[in-house]
């Protein structure tokens, strides 16, 4: 079955996911704790999501998206090999588009891209009450051109920006290309 949804829903979009991945240089250790920039609720453009299967489970309140789901909201898409929709009881549904969407959660292989940034990992949950994002994994690598973040955990408050990128008792690895740093006269 090949499921096509193309429709805004409510207030808190599906695809908060991720707008940016771009890491301000700081030291590296066990936590990297930075800002985000271009992390945003989208409400305002259409969601389209593709699927091998969907199972929408209303009395449950949640949609099951699985095999090679693809999630598209302007010039940002999510990919992973299953992604669950839960949404509030009595607020609609994700067949009729106007869901309102508590919380996602994705799995297998987590790939998130907007413009020149991209992310992975293994699963993530986007808590849309809260506006929290959280991507983990063995290897979170999160990448903008050549200078790349490695971890196993990265928190996001959607609201603020502000991002922890955890090692789990490792550490964190940055690689910065210089020729990315503006240059100021």
């Amino acid at each position: 079955m090949f499921a096509t949804l193309s429709a805004p829903v409510r207030a808190t979009s599906l695809l908060v996911l991720v707008a940016g991945f771009a890491f301000a240089a700081g030291p590296a250790g066990a936590q990297q704790k930075s800002q985000m920039t271009g992390m945003q609720l989208s409400n305002d453009q259409p969601i389209q999501i593709q699927s091998d299967k969907l199972e929408i489970r209303d009395q449950e309140r949640k949609a099951e998206f699985t095999g090679n789901v693809k999630v598209v909201q302007g010039t940002t898409t999510m990919q992973a090999g299953r992604m669950v929709v839960y949404y509030k009881s009595g607020e609609g549904s994700v067949a009729s588009g106007n869901a309102d969407i508590e919380k996602i959660d994705v799995f297998d292989k987590v790939y998130l891209k907007s413009d020149k940034q991209e992310a992975t990992g293994d699963t993530g949950t986007f808590n849309m009450v809260n506006e929290t994002m959280q991507l983990k994994g063995k290897k979170v690598v999160l990448s903008e051109g050549e200078n790349v973040f490695v971890g196993c955990q990265l928190n996001v408050a959607m609201r603020t920006g502000e991002a922890t990128l955890d090692a789990c008792g490792g550490r964190v690895m940055i690689q910065l290309d210089p020729k990315s740093r503006k240059q100021t006269n």
